[in-house]
């Protein structure tokens, strides 16, 4: 059984980093298009890199939860049975890789590295960024940013994406917003495709009625549920 998991902030909520769109989340304290656009960052260098700076931190004080943990336990279920869990993310924090997850496809980036606009040069990066840190490449300064996907720029790994949610067997948006394009197409591009849908959530997304079920409630709690179920679907629990 090959099963495509999509997952949004919400699955991060509980560890304390905040969503963007609900009430009280980020995009309702800070405004996007002054820190999440590339011609932001040309125009307000230092603020656009203290807000980064702030989010880095944050994610360095959260730790996995319950949901990241389940996940986990479905990418070994499945591959013992022979299946394929193609874990792909809109977060940009490293939560499922610190709970164990094997592979990670982000397709907003990561918080936790750096990309240099000057020689493209990536790399994992936890610590404070700023207008005088130096390229560890080409030694330029002012211009390492976060390697993250700003408003205005392609997602990452669309091809391999597509790949993998055309060859799934079950479709899983898990805490998402079902507000973000291309992210909140695929739910709509897996039902044209005749594979079946999930969502799980907590509460009923954007894209709510085009899945053919849901389960509802705190991630730590509809996460481990859902994914017992799967398993059970898949012959490879209890």
């Amino acid at each position: 059984m090959n099963v495509f998991v999509l997952t949004g902030a919400g699955i991060s909520a509980e560890s304390g980093l905040g969503t963007f769109r609900d009430p009280g989340g980020l995009w309702r304290r800070f405004d996007p298009m002054r820190l999440a656009t590339p011609e932001a960052f040309a125009r307000e260098p230092e603020e656009v890199h203290a807000f980064y700076n702030l989010r880095r931190h944050g994610v360095r004080q959260a730790e996995p939860n319950a949901a990241h943990a389940a996940l986990v336990r479905l990418e070994s279920g499945l591959a013992a049975r022979g299946g394929r869990l193609f874990l792909c993310t809109q977060n940009v924090d490293d939560l499922h890789e610190r709970a164990g997850a094997r592979a990670v496809t982000h397709m907003h980036g990561e918080l936790m590295r750096a990309r240099c606009t000057a020689c493209g040069e990536s790399r994992p990066w936890a610590e404070e960024l700023g207008l005088g840190t130096a390229c560890p490449a080409c030694g330029r300064r002012g211009g390492m940013r976060p390697d993250v996907v700003w408003f205005g720029e392609m997602p990452f790994h669309l091809e391999a994406i597509a790949e993998a949610l055309d060859a799934a067997d079950l479709f899983v948006a898990i805490g998402t917003s079902g507000a973000v394009y291309p992210a909140a197409g695929f739910v709509a591009r897996a039902r044209g495709a005749g594979i079946p849908t999930r969502e799980v959530n907590l509460a009923p997304s954007d894209t709510a009625g085009l899945f053919d079920d849901a389960r509802y409630g705190p991630a730590t709690r509809a996460v481990p549920e859902a994914v017992d179920e799967i398993l059970r679907e898949a012959g490879a629990g209890p």
